[in-house]
């Protein structure tokens, strides 16, 4: 008798401990969502969008670093993600943006961070004012490639441990060369289908790396992390590109429209009328 309620117990601890490795993490993340988007009541604080707009200078410098996301896999040069924001934020600033776009297809955040620490980009870092990243899909693929996607997502949480690593180190190096610039960092996405075998493990599992994006931009003073789950999902399998990996043209468009949303509702950190400057 005492060994069966030894089991039972046994098996309530496993069942509690694997409950809260899947959905804690979803909890979690979901807090630092509502902190982040949380509205200010103070009303001399101003949006990243009305502190551009209200900025001193004729130009906004808008710096790309990151993948194939970033680089705009398989569309124009105008219909990619950076183009497309730079030109509604010109819009919406009467400012003149000027894009620099240093995607690369196929990087690593290893790949990144260690350019980035080796001075690659040092000068435009420098003269940014918004700093875009997006990487660490290529981390997984990499991995799926190595072995398959179920080894890749049992190896999930030393993947995780590297990819918050690297993306530390990239915000860290950026903030210390450019102290003043916006940061803005994409959520990972889940691209397959809802009727996909592995789609139920990847959509518990990808709350953990995104909450590794939010705890690394909480650190990083003046960054937004854009939900790209809100527009590419398995609802908006439209937003995918014909691999199912990459975003379509109206993908593109739906990440730029939701970094411009949130641009308009989030509070830049110090940021106030009064002193309204770059």
């Amino acid at each position: 008798m005492r060994i069966i309620k030894y089991l039972l117990l046994l098996t309530l601890l496993m069942v509690l401990s694997v409950s809260a490795w899947i959905y804690y993490p979803q909890y979690k993340l979901n807090k630092m969502m509502e902190e982040s988007s949380a509205k200010v009541t103070n009303t001399n604080k101003l949006t990243y969008l009305d502190y551009y707009r209200a900025s001193n200078d004729k130009t906004i410098t808008h710096l790309a670093l990151g993948d194939s996301i970033i680089y705009g896999y398989r569309v124009a040069e105008t219909e990619n993600l950076v183009t497309q924001f730079s030109d509604q934020l010109q819009e919406q600033t009467g400012k003149q943006v000027l894009t620099n776009n240093r995607g690369i297809i196929g990087i690593t955040s290893q790949k990144l961070n260690q350019l980035i620490q080796e001075g690659n980009f040092d000068e435009q870092i420098k003269e940014a004012d918004i700093i875009t990243v997006n990487v660490g899909g290529n981390d997984v693929l990499r991995a799926v490639k190595k072995a398959d996607l179920y080894s890749a997502l049992k190896s999930f949480d030393s993947l995780q441990t590297s990819f918050s690593e690297n993306l530390s180190g990239i915000s860290a190096k950026i903030r210390e060369l450019n102290p003043d610039a916006t940061i803005v960092f994409l959520e990972l996405y889940n691209p397959m289908p809802a009727d996909h075998q592995f789609y139920s493990l990847a959509d518990k599992l990808l709350p953990k790396w995104n909450l590794m994006i939010y705890e690394v931009a909480k650190d990083t003073p003046a960054s937004v992390v854009v939900q790209t789950t809100k527009v590419i999902n398995s609802d908006n399998l439209q937003n995918l590109y014909s691999d199912g990996v990459h975003p379509s043209i109206s993908g593109y468009s739906a990440i730029s429209n939701q970094m411009l949303e949130q641009f308009k509702t989030q509070y830049k950190e110090e940021a106030v009328v009064a002193n309204s400057k770059k």
